[in-house]
């Protein structure tokens, strides 16, 4: 695979956000459970059930804020390995570092809806056991908008990225061309009578990245993945440990490929998948 470049700057900031992970003035780590049988695949027809496992972690500290998180999906037979003998297994990692340019400068930067201003820097990487074999390694960097919200909290970003991965079909690695992505992500408490609840989530839109592995052009994808979970911590004596709920995941153009809404066989459905959740925070 190509050697994943990144400018002098993007390794300065990924560097100056990782640094203070042991000095945080706050932190949140939770192990999470979602699962769904309507999940999709490109290349695969019918709907494909997952487990998927999550380590989730966010922290702020003086100068900024750090997310990470790791998912391991499990897919059932309707999205086979390579040894076609069982189901494919992923491993999904992301890191998110922001440094606060109002903490940093000393001044207030808000303005409008927006609380504070950051630069964002971070990355994606991935590694599947099917016949594709992807290997995303995918580079952000841009600036965050913090939004005013009375609880929780509520970004917006506007990053430049760019992807590498690679084809297993074809046996060729994959430099596509640095685009642009529109994330936002959010956490609002609030209560549903005595019970505590969080509406969470993310959202991103990125543009057209150039040729895949197959020499298609690629198209614009939209992910979104939504969460409306309840504490039932209460349960074990506890506050904001324990959370279940729904969610629903959202994909549209999934990897830049061209949905396809034509009858059987189609190359790529759209993914409208609602999901079970659990949360366990530490």
């Amino acid at each position: 695979m190509t050697k994943l470049t990144a400018t002098p700057l993007a390794v300065a900031l990924l560097a100056a956000v990782a640094l203070p992970l042991g000095a945080a003035d706050w932190s949140d780590t939770f192990l999470g459970y979602r699962t769904s049988s309507e999940f999709r695949e490109p290349g695969i027809d019918g709907t494909v059930g997952k487990n998927i496992l999550q380590l989730g972690h966010a922290s702020g500290w003086a100068y900024g804020s750090n997310f990470f998180n790791v998912d391991m999906l499990m897919s059932d037979k309707g999205d086979p390995a390579a040894n076609g003998k069982t189901g494919a297994n992923e491993v999904y990692v992301v890191y998110r570092g922001g440094l606060s340019l109002g903490k940093l400068t000393g001044k207030n930067l808000g303005f409008g809806p927006v609380r504070d201003l950051s630069i964002t820097g971070g990355f994606d990487f991935n590694s599947k056991d099917n016949a594709f074999a992807s290997k995303k390694r995918f580079l952000v960097l841009g600036p965050t908008f913090h939004l005013a919200v009375p609880k929780g909290f509520w970004d917006l970003s506007v990053f430049a990225c760019h992807e590498q991965n690679y084809n297993g079909i074809v046996g060729k690695s994959v430099d596509y061309k640095t685009t642009w992505e529109l994330s936002t992500a959010w956490g609002i408490p609030f209560q549903v009578g005595s019970v505590g609840a969080e509406f969470k989530g993310y959202a991103n839109y990125i543009g057209a990245k150039g040729k895949d592995g197959f020499g298609v052009e690629t198209k614009p994808e939209t992910l979104a993945n939504l969460s409306l979970l309840f504490d039932i911590s209460p349960v074990f004596g506890a506050e904001n440990k324990v959370f279940v709920g729904g969610g629903f995941e959202y994909w549209n153009n999934k990897f830049g490929g061209q949905n396809s809404d034509a009858p059987a066989p189609a190359t790529n459905r759209r993914v409208t998948a609602p999901m079970a959740q659990l949360q366990i925070h530490f």
